[in-house]
Parts: structure tokens; sequence; C-alpha cells
């Protein structure tokens, strides 16, 4: 069963409404036997199969945020796309809400593969992926996982994996620190279970504090602003449950990226205070460390936005996400 609210066809988006597409609501499931419900974008008059992308993120976000903008952008430009809620938000099922983890949202990738293959529009050999923040990581550990996916995009990504076991810069970075961690989860799974709930870390703060880092302010410009709120994300309201990410320490993401053969288009702002962990994923899968350039090997690419922000490839007021940059590296494909 789908929670949180009945899932309908009406505009609840924190972006307009294209009339070059054609939009609708589906739901497909995952191997654990939950239902992801998903904004369905197609070019209007589509005519034959189409190449097919599906998206998510960012980490806390819902598909009427950053995802469906995306898109709905990509289906302007000749692609079937759809924007789905991974398990446990949104629209999707799974209970108790707000739970994550590298497995089950990694897979939350391969069912939309699933689900866009069996399509009769869709020309299955030509299906990428999109993952935006958190589920940047994701969706690269997706692609090492399964060869149907063609072609890969993270956009401004976090490597969850990483952030958890080491903090922002490697700020916790050692086994201290992560004892310490690991101790103050363990008590909180032992008081949620007597109280038979699960405390909420709370989404971006607000009010905002005036000494705020500069980039819990672009955060806070984005979901606690009419920008980009919205009632079913986490980051707009109560946040993750304290112990929702827990897995995501013991469990590196990017262990097999070296071995994603398929091409992969790493997107980040000059400017984000996330971009080495594009840097960090563009090294794995190349061997090769580079720092604030766009470069490329062989098929996999790195692209440096000049002067953009982490949450400047959110949305469009900065007008620099680069779409169609985007859409030609699918299309290529």
């Amino acid at each position: 069963m789908v929670n949180e609210q009945m899932v309908n066809d009406s505009w609840d988006k924190t972006f307009p409404k294209s009339e070059k597409v054609d939009h609708k609501k589906v739901t497909f499931h995952n191997r654990f036997g939950i239902t992801l419900v998903a904004d369905y974008y197609a070019p209007k008059d589509a005519q034959g199969q189409l190449p097919a992308i599906a998206v998510s993120g960012p980490f806390g976000a819902v598909k009427e945020q950053s995802s469906g903008l995306y898109a709905q952008h990509m289906a302007e430009l000749g692609f079937i796309a759809i924007a789905f809620d991974p398990s446990y938000t949104g629209e999707s099922s799974g209970e108790p809400r707000r739970m994550a983890s590298p497995d089950l949202n990694t897979e939350d990738f391969l069912a939309a593969v699933d689900y866009l293959s069996t399509l009769p529009e869709v020309d299955a050999e030509r299906i990428g992926i999109i993952g935006i923040c958190g589920w940047g990581g994701m969706a690269v550990n997706a692609a090492a996982l399964d060869p149907r996916i063609k072609a890969t995009v993270a956009v401004t990504m976090y490597d969850m994996s990483k952030v958890s076991r080491e903090g922002y810069f490697g700020s916790t970075d050692s086994k201290e620190a992560r004892m310490e961690q690991r101790r103050a989860m363990a008590a909180q799974r032992t008081e949620d279970y007597k109280n038979g709930t699960y405390k909420r870390a709370g989404g971006v703060i607000d009010p905002l504090p005036e000494d705020a880092p500069w980039f819990v302010k672009d955060y806070h410009a984005y979901y606690k602003c009419p920008r980009g709120y919205h009632a079913r994300s986490g980051n707009s309201t109560d946040g993750w449950n304290v112990i929702g990410c827990q897995s995501f320490m013991n469990m590196p993401l990017l262990s097999y990226a070296n071995e994603i053969e398929t091409p992969v288009l790493l997107i980040h702002g000059e400017k984000a205070h996330s971009r080495y962990f594009s840097e960090y994923a563009f090294e794995k899968m190349t061997g090769s460390h580079v720092e604030g350039v766009s470069t490329k090997i062989g098929n996999k690419e790195l692209y440096i936005i000049p002067g953009a922000s982490h949450v400047d490839l959110y949305d469009d007021v900065a007008g620099v996400i680069p779409y169609e940059y985007i859409a030609e590296f699918f299309w290529t494909r």
C-alpha cells in the first residue's frame, strides 16, 4: 500500500507543468515487494520506441522537486522519463517511513529499469538513469550492478556511504569517531524500540541561524522556501529517522565503480561544497585524480559548471543545469 496521502494525478510539483509533454502517475514494484510511485513524462504525440530515463534524488527529497523537473525536461528533449519516490519515502510504500539503505535504494533504480524495459514505447537498449545529490551515489552503484543501464548521469553527487563513515571533508574519519556514532545509533535503536516509534533527525534547520554554514543556507533557500518546499519532502519537514541511514556506514557504495563499462557523466558545480564527491567517484572509475576541472577519460566524464553551487543544480533558478548536454550524452549511447 502506498503511503502519506492518496496518490492522484493532480499537479503538486515545485515547478510549472510543461505543455510540451504528457504526464501521468504510474506504479511499479521492486524485488522487496515495495510499491514505488513515479511521475511519468513523455513528449506529446510521441511515436515509435524512444530512449528512456529514470530519475531520483536528492537524498531526502521527493519526485515533485528536482527529480521531476529533470524528468520533465528530458521528456521535452525526446525521452520517456520517470521520476520516482524511493522506498519508504514520498508516495511510495514501505513502513516505517523515512528509512534508507544502500542496497534497497540501489534496487529502486534497478526496479525502475525493470519497469521501463517492459513498456512498448521504450527502446530497452537505450535506458539510462539520473541520480541527483545522494541518489548520484546510488546511480553509480546501480550502473556497476546492471548492464541494462546503458548510460548514467550523477548530478551534484553525494556518496552517502563516504559522508556517513567519514563526515564532511573527512572531519570524522577515525575509528574513534565512527565508534562514537555507532554507540549513539545503538542507543537510539533501543530507545526507539521501547517507544514504538522512530525519532526523526529533523530536516533542513529552520529558522536559519545567522552563523549557519553557507551550504546550509543554500539548502534552506531551496527546501524551506516556496522555491522548493514540499510537504512530503523529509528535507523540507522533519527529516530521516535518526537511525534511518545507519547501514551506509559499513557499505561503501563505489566499491566496484571501476568495473562500470557503460558511459558515466558526473556533473558538479565549481563552487559546490560537495564537489569532492564527484571528483572521488571519477577517480574511483578511472584511477585519475582531478580537482575543479572538466575532464574526460574514455567514456567517463567529469563536467564542472563554473561558479555553480550545490543547489544551483536542483532547479532552474540559476539557469545552469545543462539539460541539452545531458540529452546529447544519452542520445549518443
